[in-house]
């Protein structure tokens, strides 16, 4: 591994002599049984319990934890911004006692003044650390990490004026220019889209390369630490959450996504990796409940036959398969240009079939207009040309035909779960009884895993919660056609695969018709039967169709291990890499 110059002058680590650090042995950083609570007496919540954790000077350190594991006040913990309970945590052998510019730090949000520039942003830690530099020094050191994250054309920009990825890339900027011995990742890419992350993975790791420094990084993504790190090491989910084993990265650098999937040390540690989260994930909720409640035999108002036929009859699955269910022919979207002289295609031409019952993932790069084309199905957006054919009637606006899922579930706060999906199935059921209605909400809600949660405030759930309640509001519609737009997104890994999970099993009992939008790959694998992949806008349309011929019901741990899955996984990110190429 690398060594670490480490300047101790601008440290506020307490030390009594400087360590010698030419001792390839000699650890960084080092946490010794560090345990962490938070409230007093009955309320009193342990986050962190026994954790150990020895990091060499210059190692690449993944560590993957879901929501509620402990992940922030861990990397808190060593940045000094709050104080264990017990334990130590040391640096260079000595305690860590507050923050200091030694331990650069990068969260999930951008925290950037907003009326300062990019540069000044930057320049604003620089100055107050490099006080004894002459202007002129501090102004090329900031501007050289500013240009390090290939920011130097938007040194003057306002972090208003910036997309996500680039004002993450200010962040980044700002921790690196404070001189750092360690650089602290706190989940810094996760809400970004799929290309902007992996090319600030990439910069990330150049950079480290370049600044040998010792990098920790916290991410609930296993693809992202198998690429970057030198170690993956597994938080398990709290109260007491604890480490789980090391898994050591035996890949040489540098790493190649596209390569990856041959490589069979990449495909055993993803393997082992995944299975170790999924068991602790099944440890930590337990196994779905069973079936109590009985899904009443009453059809929707959105039915085609409900003027014909008002009898007492569940939504069936007749003609299944059945060609043209859902048409776009031909497909469109214009919007004007920001001086109204003229108007750009986002969408041109997207032309596709789909059989009824069929689940169709639609993937892309980020402006590739996947979320315009579900919008324009769900009635949402207008259609510029061209057109969208439902169960033989054209869509020409908003109905409760359509379900729709997006990445924040637009709940009522002060309405409890029960209340919200109530809402919806009034209006699609008022035939059935108010006993009958319970049932069909209760139903849903069960099977997405909240029995126990049915009247607490949409305020008071986490947003896993809020999402589930999102998925038996759209499914309990009985909706023709079920629209999904980056349902998971904005979730962590175990609280992504479990959704995942139960969206696989209710859309087995249903099989509706659905179209899912996202960014990710294995989704779109694990969802769909046809993935359709989106070249990159203006003028998007479809590139190319992949049929997904894997058995059903699907579960992700199954998946990995079938011999066609990273044959279909290179086949979309190849395209995707080929688009970002284009582009």
């Amino acid at each position: 591994m690398p060594t670490v110059k480490i300047k101790l002058v601008h440290s506020s680590v307490v030390t009594k002599k400087p360590l010698p650090l030419n001792d390839p042995y000699l650890p960084l950083v080092e946490l010794k049984n560090v345990c962490k609570a938070y409230g007093d007496g009955k309320d009193k919540t342990s986050i962190l319990k026994n954790i150990n954790l020895t990091v060499k000077q210059g190692e690449f350190i993944a560590i993957v934890g879901f929501s509620g594991s402990g992940k922030t006040t861990l990397i808190s913990t060593i940045a000094g911004l709050i104080q264990a309970d017990s334990g130590e945590v040391l640096k260079q052998g000595q305690p860590i006692t507050g923050p200091g510019p030694d331990r650069g730090v990068v969260f999930q949000n951008y925290s950037l003044m907003p009326w300062l520039t990019v540069y000044e942003n930057v320049a604003l830690a620089v100055d107050t650390i490099f006080k004894d530099w002459t202007a002129e020094q501090r102004k090329a050191h900031t501007e050289k990490y500013i240009r390090m994250v290939n920011l130097g054309a938007a040194m003057a920009k306002k972090p208003a004026e910036l997309s996500g990825g680039m004002r993450q890339r200010v962040n980044v900027a700002r921790a690196l220019a404070a001189s750092p011995d360690i650089l602290l990742l706190d989940e810094p890419l996760s809400a970004l889209d799929a290309l902007t992350r992996g090319n600030l993975q990439d910069e990330i790791l150049q950079i480290w390369e370049q600044e040998k420094k010792t990098v920790i990084l916290i991410t609930n993504d296993v693809d992202e630490a198998i690429y970057m790190a030198d170690r993956v090491i597994p938080l398990n989910p709290g109260p007491d959450a604890t480490f789980g084993p090391d898994f050591l990265i035996d890949i040489e650098r540098p790493r190649n996504r596209a390569a990856l999937n041959h490589n069979e040390t990449f495909k055993k540690c993803r393997a082992e990796i995944t299975q170790y989260l999924l068991a602790i994930g099944i440890e930590k909720t337990g196994e779905s409940a069973p079936d109590k409640i009985i899904l009443p035999t009453v059809r929707p108002n959105t039915s085609n036959d409900w003027n014909r036929d008002s009898s007492a009859l569940k939504p069936d699955k007749d003609g299944l398969g059945r060609p043209r269910y859902l048409e776009f022919s031909q497909l469109s979207k214009s919007y004007p240009t920001p001086d109204g002289n003229s108007s750009v295609k986002v969408v041109d031409g997207f032309d596709l079939k789909m059989k009824k019952g069929e689940f169709i993932s639609i993937i892309g790069h980020s402006g590739c207009g996947k979320s315009t084309v579900l919008s324009m199905t769900a009635g949402l957006n207008s259609i510029s040309e061209g057109g969208i054919v439902l169960d033989n009637r054209e869509i020409d606006g908003a109905g409760p035909d359509r379900g729709v899922v997006f990445q924040a579930p637009s709940l009522f706060p002060w309405l409890t779960a029960f209340e919200n999906v109530t809402l919806g199935v009034d209006k699609v059921y008022p035939h059935a009884t108010k006993a009958e209605r319970n049932d069909i909400v209760e139903y849903y809600l069960t099977r997405v895993g909240l029995a126990d949660s049915l009247h607490k405030k949409a305020a008071e759930l986490s947003n896993g919660m809020r999402q589930r309640v999102g998925i038996a509001r759209a499914f309990a519609l009985s909706p023709k056609l079920l629209l999904l737009d980056e349902p998971f997104g904005m979730l962590d890994s175990l609280t992504r695969w479990e959704l995942q999970e139960v969206l696989m099993e209710v859309w087995e009992r249903t099989h509706v018709t659905a179209i899912v939008v996202t960014h990710d790959v294995d989704e779109a694998i694990l969802l769909a039967d046809r993935v359709v992949m989106m070249t990159n806008g203006p003028h998007a349309k479809i590139g190319k169709i992949e049929n997904i011929d894997l058995p059903r019901p699907r579960t992700r741990k199954a998946l990995l291990a079938h011999p066609d899955y990273y044959k279909y996984r290179e086949s979309l990110l190849t395209f995707l890499a080929e688009c970002d190429q284009a582009h």
